[in-house]
C-alpha cells in the first residue's frame, strides 16, 4: 500500500520529509569523479568525487559537503572473451563513479558469487570507476561521424573502421609490428610510397619488375664471349 502524504499531519509530513532527505543524502548511485592516481598492478584508482554532496543538521539546515577521496576503487575496462581494452589512466582524467547495491569486499577479493560482508547499501566504500565521461571543459574535439576510432585525444593518431568497410591507420609517429608467427597479407595490390628496406631474404613466387622490366624473364642484348659485359636488361 502506497503512503498517502496528503493524509499526514503537518508535523508528520515534516518528519517524513526530513527522514527522506536524510536517507537520500546517504544514498549514492553515480557521480562524476577525477582520478588522482592509478595502480596498474591492482587495477584500482584513487578518485576524488567532482560534485559536492549535501548534509543536513538536526535543525534542518543544509550545507555543502566535500566527499572524501575514494581509494582502491576497481576500474571497469571493456572486457570479455579473453580480451581487454585498456587505457593508460593518468592523474586528472575524468571518470564516472558507480556505487554497488551491496558491499563488494568478498567479491573483489575472490570473484565468483560471495556473501555480502556488511549491511551497507550504495556506499562510498563500494565504488567502481568507468573511465571516459567528459565535461565540456575537457571534451574531445572532432569526433568522427563516419567510423569507429581508437584515437589519441588530439585526434592526430587513430585507427578507424568506417561504415563503408574501409580501415585506416594514421599517425605522426611510428608504426611497429612484431609478429613471431609471421605476417600474411592477402590483397590484389599493395602500394608503398616511400623507401623499402628488407633486412632478410626476399623470395618472389611469381614475377617481379623494376621500372617495368621483369626480374625473372628479362633478356640481355649484346651478348658476346670474352671479357665484354652484356647490355642492360630488357
Amino acid at each position: 500500500m502506497a503512503l498517502q502524504t496528503e493524509n499526514l499531519s503537518a508535523d508528520a509530513l515534516e518528519a517524513f520529509s526530513s527522514l527522506a532527505a536524510a536517507i537520500g543524502s546517504e544514498l549514492h548511485v553515480a557521480l562524476p569523479g577525477i582520478i588522482q592516481s592509478f595502480d596498474s598492478e591492482s587495477v584500482t584508482c584513487v578518485v576524488k568525487p567532482s560534485v559536492k554532496g549535501r548534509s543536513m543538521d538536526s535543525g534542518g539546515e543544509v550545507a555543502s559537503l566535500d566527499y572524501p577521496l575514494l581509494v582502491d576503487v576497481p576500474v571497469i575496462f571493456p572486457r570479455g572473451g579473453g580480451c581487454t581494452l585498456t587505457f593508460p589512466l593518468r592523474e586528472g582524467d575524468e571518470c564516472l563513479l558507480l556505487f554497488a547495491d551491496r558491499a563488494i569486499d568478498f567479491w573483489w577479493q575472490n570473484g565468483s558469487t560471495q556473501e555480502t560482508t556488511a549491511a551497507r547499501q550504495h556506499s562510498l566504500s563500494d565504488a567502481f570507476v568507468v573511465p571516459g565521461p567528459q565535461s565540456q571543459a575537457r571534451r574531445i574535439p572532432e569526433i568522427s561521424a563516419t567510423g569507429a576510432q581508437l584515437r589519441t585525444d588530439d585526434g592526430a593518431a587513430f585507427i578507424e573502421v568506417a561504415a563503408a568497410h574501409d580501415i585506416r591507420v594514421e599517425t605522426p609517429g611510428k608504426v611497429s609490428v612484431k609478429a613471431d608467427g609471421g605476417v600474411d597479407v592477402t590483397s590484389p595490390t599493395v602500394s608503398f610510397s616511400g623507401d623499402v628496406t628488407i633486412q632478410g631474404n626476399l623470395t618472389v613466387a611469381k614475377n617481379a619488375t623494376a621500372q617495368g622490366i621483369s626480374l625473372v624473364t628479362h633478356t640481355h642484348p649484346g651478348v658476346m664471349s670474352g671479357p665484354n659485359n652484356t647490355g642492360a636488361p630488357q
